[in-house]
């Protein structure tokens, strides 16, 4: 695999993780579209796979890094919620556990329907579509007055916005896009929605890399990728505290408005080369 396509596919990974534009719609279109074929031939799923832990495992550190204090603070409290019985109950501990509780849909319809997902989904047609579908949703859902805040999360909250997320398995919906779309909806402001996103994150993307990581190890094959996995790891997660950074930053003061009408153009994009068969409706 050349160093550039991983510098670009760790940048892509980055930078669409965080953005509500589907990190997994745009590793399969970037490669799709300019023709890459890095993962052809024998062992090439398996080395695919193993290059994808590297990109979780940089935007991992960086959500990871950035949330440093709430993560912190989240942990201690959820820790003695559970061991010391701590009364009364402190928000941050309450949050914890219910962030870990949305992210159970997804982990178990992953888990159970991890190879059937990678076959029946992730064709360019279905990316597209779902890239101008969840993205009008996004349109709609960020339209609402929200006023609630992060610290008003709740169990019922948790479960809308964790079956919500399970949706992300396909590819072109967006984890994040769909997270905040949720949030919206249920009536959270625009920074607590996006807030609540990241932090869910975490847990998703450290089982996402334990998973893949064992499997990694037990298949191998993965040590003739070693300088492209550590490209992708630093470059996924440089570009990917830029896009946390730059997508609260950008909230504070505007809406979601610019990421709709981007998805928009390159799911338009897509069905145009797909309609003139400048690329063919396979997945990368």
């Amino acid at each position: 695999m050349p160093i550039l396509h991983a510098i670009v596919l760790g940048l892509v990974q980055g930078l669409s993780e965080f953005l509500p534009i589907s990190s997994s719609a745009h590793l399969l279109f970037v490669p799709w579209l300019l023709g890459w074929d890095d993962f052809s031939g024998a062992g090439g799923e398996s080395l695919k796979q193993s290059f994808d832990v590297a990109l979780h495992l940089g935007t991992f550190v960086a959500v990871l890094g950035y949330f440093r204090k709430d993560v912190k603070s989240y942990v201690v409290e959820g820790t003695k919620l559970v061991f010391t019985r701590t009364k009364p109950v402190t928000t941050d501990g309450r949050l914890a556990w219910l962030f870990v509780l949305a992210t159970i849909p997804a982990a178990a319809i992953g888990a159970i329907f991890e190879d059937q997902i990678g076959t029946a989904l992730g064709s360019p047609l279905i990316i597209a579509l779902s890239l101008i579908g969840f993205g009008i949703l996004l349109g709609v859902a960020d339209r609402a007055v929200g006023t609630r805040k992060v610290e008003d999360f709740r169990m019922p909250d948790s479960l809308k916005v964790g079956m919500a997320q399970a949706l992300a398995l396909n590819p072109g919906t967006s984890r994040s896009g769909i997270t905040m779309t949720a949030a919206r909806w249920i009536g959270f402001d625009r920074d607590a929605a996006v807030r609540i996103s990241f932090v869910m994150s975490l847990p998703v993307i450290f089982g996402a890399v334990v998973f893949k990581m064992l499997k990694m190890f037990s298949e191998g094959g993965y040590e003739e990728l070693l300088v492209p996995l550590a490209v992708g790891i630093v470059t996924s997660c440089i570009s990917g505290l830029v896009a946390v950074w730059g997508t609260i930053k950008l909230v504070s003061t505007r809406n979601l408005m610019p990421f709709v009408i981007y998805r928009i153009a390159v799911g338009v994009l897509m069905l145009v080369i797909l309609a003139f068969g400048w690329r063919e409706n396979v997945a990368v």
